[in-house]
């Protein structure tokens, strides 16, 4: 009963925060929510934590038989130690909302712009929910198990004379730290002011630990898996589909979740360098699909990917489609699934090392290719030939890097046998070094050079709904030759989509829009070139913002001016003036954290498998489908 109070709760918090906030109807803020908004989440996200508290003491005390009886459902179910079967029940359920919550959310702040409050937002309800759902789950597989240790790498819970399952530990270490970039972003927005990027630290924290929390799944279905296999009873039928399906679903919810950083360029409003769309490609796909195909067997790499097909595929058509946002493009990481399987023909599949770099180097190289052509015709922001060759050389390293990374986390799953060679010990870490080297590479951007333009707008639609021509004179003529991106962007025009548009040549240094542009209202239109190095935008109309405050952009008949960094543009929320020693406070802290959540996850791969290495299990253990077949 407790135990589906909580959800009943949460559903309860939402309906008593949107008749008192979203209805409200306050100004718009610029930067952190209403001082009583916050107070209010505050209130209602204590007391859930508190009531999760106070049922695991009441349970650990003899008492929830509901929970008891919901945990024995759950074990008949799917085959597993009630400690490993409802808390994956409750991650994967809570995974699903949130990942919805977030794409969701992304699109209504690109499509409508900043949020009245943090609870004015529907989608944060759907993140929140999901949030603290992962935190229960982790909480229910420390709280669950009774007298018997949960597998052989089971760690002590302080002060609790129990042990708990290392995956469920995670599971909740992740949900802690997923959790607290709620408050840490309206404390950064405080700070620094409204931004505008998916990669804002604390939305990295929020979203990146979340998609973490499944390795602590993985780990936690392995723990169960192997207990009830020293059991003499063997599972019921449709239990057996869990057991079959439940690897492969993990690892397609690992890619799901390392697929979350591309989320500006599925959106197609990327506002940093290009050559990162393909270094994050190649890193999910690696990563994620070479853990698969080691850990689950045959097919493992193909399943995975049909199943992030699947999941991504549905969350395109709720947002984009039922919803009307803006297009959520996705990848289809088919052509790496197919190489990576190939590979796995040849190679040694229990050599991590040498697997993972075979395996790297197809995905690097065939993997890159199709998604090179598939750029083309799929997303908005095609890859230009100026992207080679530093493309293909950062996709390539990346790749190489993230299938050593891939074959080591599924050879900790498998229980493998460490390989005790300076080879074996030495190759993840250069593989994470050069997976930072990449990206410290990749990142960062430079100050464009003086590039101007002459806009001419011809009236489409005339005014209150003003639509426009735009015809742009490049000064020099050649700043556009050979762009990674020369586009119109119009966003957060609240009752219509984005628009993103390649601007047609017409002229020596003459472009023009391909379809009218909207300025009037909450529009915001810019013109952005990006080259190797930097990216620029020349704003075209901004609308009068009292909250930050920012004076009006008009768009005039004719103008000239200066293409500027594009983050000025973007993100004109932000605060000037910070004191850079609490801009290196703020980062560092946040790093920290990130930090302290990859360590603890290499940490808890390590023990499982040097404690489970070597272990034998019966012969009928594993189903081929679900991780058993090594060819």
């Amino acid at each position: 009963m407790i135990l589906r109070a909580l959800p009943l709760g949460a559903l309860l918090a939402v309906a008593w925060a949107v008749p008192a906030f979203a209805h409200s109807k306050p100004p718009v803020p610029a930067g952190g929510g209403a001082i009583d908004q916050v107070i209010g989440g505050t209130v209602v996200s204590l007391a859930l934590i508190a009531g999760m508290v106070f049922m695991s003491v009441k349970y650990r005390r003899g008492r929830v038989n509901a929970l008891r009886k919901l945990g024995a459902l759950a074990e008949r179910r799917m085959a597993l130690p009630a400690w490993a079967a409802l808390p994956l029940a409750v991650q994967g359920t809570s995974l699903i909302v949130a990942v919805f919550g977030m794409y969701w959310d992304i699109s209504i702040h690109l499509d409508e712009g900043r949020d009245a409050g943090p609870f004015a937002n529907t989608a944060h309800y759907f993140i929140l929910v999901g949030l603290f759902g992962i935190v229960l789950a982790g909480l229910l597989a420390v709280v669950l198990p009774d007298q018997q240790r949960p597998g052989r790498s089971a760690v002590k819970v302080p002060k609790g004379g129990w042990y708990a399952p290392v995956g469920g530990a995670l599971i909740l270490l992740s949900g802690l730290i997923a959790l607290s970039g709620f408050p840490l972003d309206d404390i950064w927005h405080r700070i620094f002011g409204q931004d505008v990027t998916l990669w804002g630290p604390t939305h990295l924290l929020l979203f990146g630990a979340a998609s973490l929390s499944v390795i602590g799944g993985l780990l936690l279905y392995e723990e169960g898996r192997r207990t009830a296999d020293q059991t003499s009873e063997r599972p019921e039928e449709s239990a057996k589909h869990f057991r079959r399906l439940g690897p492969v679903v993990l690892c397609g919810a690992l890619l799901v979740g390392l697929s979350t950083y591309q989320g500006e360029f599925d959106y197609s409003v990327p506002q940093f360098r290009l050559v990162l769309h393909p270094v994050m490609l190649m890193l999910a796909s690696s990563v994620a699909l070479v853990a698969a195909r080691v850990y689950v067997g045959r097919w493992g790499a193909l399943l995975a990917a049909g199943f992030f097909i699947l999941l991504r595929g549905g969350l395109t058509l709720i947002v984009s489609g039922i919803a009307g946002h803006t297009l959520l493009h996705l990848p289809f990481y088919l052509v790496e699934a197919a190489v990576i399987e190939l590979v796995a023909l040849r190679a040694p599949v229990r050599r991590p090392v040498v697997f993972g770099l075979l395996a790297g180097a197809a995905v690097g190289t065939l993997g890159l290719a199709s998604e090179w052509a598939l750029s083309q015709v799929w997303w908005v922001v095609a890859w230009p030939s100026a992207l080679f060759p530093e493309g293909a050389v950062a996709g390539f390293l990346t790749a190489l890097a993230g299938g050593v990374l891939g074959a080591h986390i599924g050879g900790a799953l498998r229980a493998n046998e460490p390989h005790s060679g300076f080879r074996a010990k030495v190759a993840p870490i250069a593989a994470g070094l050069t997976i930072v080297g990449v990206a410290v590479w990749s990142i960062p951007i430079s100050p464009p050079p003086p590039v101007s333009a002459t806009v001419q707008l011809t009236e489409v639609a005339p005014p209150p709904e003003r639509q426009v021509q735009a015809t742009v004179a490049l000064n020099p003529p050649n700043a556009a030759e050979d762009p990674m991106w020369f586009m119109s962007t119009a966003w957060q025009g609240v009752e219509h989509r984005t628009v993103v548009e390649k601007l047609n040549p017409v002229g020596p240094g003459v472009y023009r829009t391909m379809a009218p542009i909207t300025v009037h209202g909450n529009w915001k239109v810019s013109i952005r070139l990006a080259d190797d190095s930097w990216v620029a935008g020349l704003p075209v109309y901004f609308p009068f913002d009292p909250s930050i405050p920012a004076a009006e952009i008009p768009a005039t008949a004719t103008f000239t001016r200066q293409f500027i960094d594009d983050k000025t543009i973007l993100q004109r929320e932000q605060l000037p003036g910070v004191p850079g020693a609490l801009k290196v406070f703020a980062y560092v802290t946040v790093l920290l954290i990130a930090v302290l959540l990859i360590a603890s996850l290499v940490i808890g791969l390590r023990r499982f498998q040097v404690r489970n290495a070597g272990v034998e299990e019966p012969v009928e253990a594993r189903d081929p489908l679900a991780a058993g077949a090594d060819s």
